[in-house]
This record gives structure tokens, C-alpha cells and sequence, in this order.
């Protein structure tokens, strides 16, 4: 997973796939949703990111991980 943001067009990008082909992409009120094929979230762009959200979105991000083990 890759989160970039670009001040200069203030552009908020988070990618799950990376080097995936973008098949369809749907626009929700500033929301960009990117689609594999096969129907998987390539990316999610939000438009004017630091007017929805804070004047620097990379601030807001605590990352936390949960892995858990596999129940068998």
C-alpha cells in the first residue's frame, strides 16, 4: 500500500495494487474509486483532499497493522 499526497493539486492517493491496470474508475462527490478487471480496489483518489480533511492530510495518518493468526 502506497499513500501519496500532492500538495500542488491537493490530491490524496491511496494505492492497494501497485502496477495494476485501472478497468473502470466511478466518481463519488470527490472520491475516485479505481477497479481491477476483476472487480479488486486498484486506488482511492480524493479531490481537494485538504479542504475535505485537514490543510495537510498526511497528518491524520496512524497507520496500525493487525495481523491475526488464521483460525483452522
Amino acid at each position: 500500500m502506497k499513500i501519496e499526497y500532492d500538495p500542488g493539486h491537493d490530491l490524496l492517493n491511496i494505492e492497494f495494487i501497485a502496477e495494476e491496470a485501472i478497468a473502470e474508475s466511478v466518481e463519488l462527490d470527490g472520491v475516485i474509486i479505481d477497479y481491477s478487471k476483476d472487480g479488486r480496489i486498484v486506488a482511492i483518489e480524493i479531490l481537494d483532499a485538504g479542504k475535505r480533511t485537514t490543510k495537510n492530510p498526511l497528518d491524520l495518518i496512524d497507520l496500525s497493522i493487525v495481523k491475526e493468526k488464521a483460525m483452522a
